[in-house]
């Protein structure tokens, strides 16, 4: 079959079309033909070396699919499965480890998966459109709701707001009813983060970040909940943000973070931390039931994921491009 493939770490141009063998479904598996394919910010991050985990080469990129069961291991109980279904596969995958990371990945014509990482796609829900769901929206839905616990009327800071699980924290925290500050990286992108449901948007290279947030949520006072500041901060970058998220939070305010694109080991300031009585919680991943959620959201017409283009394989380049170069809203779709 064919398959996108890298041999060794550096940029786009790594990538090529390879053929490999097909894959052969072990007892308890099923043979999905993938249909969509999502890439996520951890790809250029595998493809460029720079997460200090060991890839094992020649790699595959993208966690995310969706597909058609196209038959299943010898002696399988299919438990009610056919060829045939349509089906979103959880990409972590015990025993193996997560697609694209340390199992390879998505952007190939067939994955075998066991029966338990397959979630049924609803009526109405299009390959495309579950294939953007699980690493972004499944990340997002479980910062938003189990780790943050965001309610109705909250002020929310997101940072970085443009990618695929900053898209989905917006939808989300609009979804419950709070207020949005989202922070973007060019006119248009901010522009597109006020459509989708940010009431409040700001660039993400603002050296007066802190200030211009606190223009809108107010100032934070030490020992008062009911005065100004952000009531969560949704930080995935790390680096100089870090510490500034802090001056931005509320007293016993929320940081709840799920990764660190400009740094994990950034300057802090602890005093605000205890003085404050703030909260930084992390994030890790996604469950199985809320990627079951989610396609039932977007089968009821709840959420529409944000795509950014919709690409055959063969532009595997051009879009990882993309990527590093933060020229993509939303998610970046494939079709093997």
């Amino acid at each position: 079959m064919r398959a996108v493939l890298y041999d060794a770490h550096g940029d786009a141009d790594e990538l090529y079309l390879g053929e490999v063998p097909d894959p052969e479904p072990a007892p308890g598996e099923a043979l999905v033909r993938i249909r969509a394919c999502g890439l996520n910010g951890f790809d250029p991050m595998m493809l460029g070396g720079t997460t200090g985990l060991r890839v094992p080469l020649p790699m595959t990129p993208c966690g995310d699919a969706a597909g058609e069961i196209a038959g299943f291991g010898p002696g399988t109980e299919a438990a009610g499965r056919r060829v045939g279904d349509r089906v979103l596969i959880d990409p972590l995958i015990e025993s193996r480890g997560m697609l694209g990371e340390k199992a390879p990945g998505a952007a190939a014509e067939y994955l075998a998966v066991p029966l338990g990482n397959l979630l049924p796609i609803p009526d109405g829900v299009s390959f495309e459109q579950a294939a953007a769901l699980p690493v972004a929206y499944g990340t997002a839905l479980r910062m938003i709701e189990d780790r943050a616990r965001v309610q109705p009327g909250e002020t929310v800071l997101i940072l970085g707001a443009t990618g695929g699980v900053g898209c989905g924290c917006v939808q989300l925290c609009k979804r419950i009813g709070a207020r949005i500050i989202a922070t973007g990286g060019s006119r248009r992108k901010l522009e597109r983060l006020r459509a989708l449901g940010a009431d409040h948007v700001l660039p993400s290279d603002s050296a007066e970040l802190v200030r211009r947030v606190r223009a809108i949520a107010g100032r934070p006072r030490y020992h008062d909940p009911n005065a100004g500041g952000v009531d969560v901060v949704i930080n995935y970058i790390g680096g100089a943000s870090w510490a500034a998220s802090l001056k931005m939070l509320r007293f016993q305010g929320r940081m709840v973070t799920c990764g660190a694109t400009a740094g994990y080991d950034p300057p802090t300031d602890i005093r605000y931390i205890w003085s404050f009585e703030q909260s930084v919680i992390g994030s890790d991943g996604w469950s199985r039931e809320g990627l079951a959620r989610l396609l039932d959201m977007v089968a009821g017409g709840d959420l529409e994921p944000v795509i950014h283009a919709v690409r055959p394989v063969d532009e595997i380049r051009t879009a990882m491009r993309e990527l590093m170069e933060r020229a993509v809203f939303g998610k970046s779709i494939l079709i093997p």
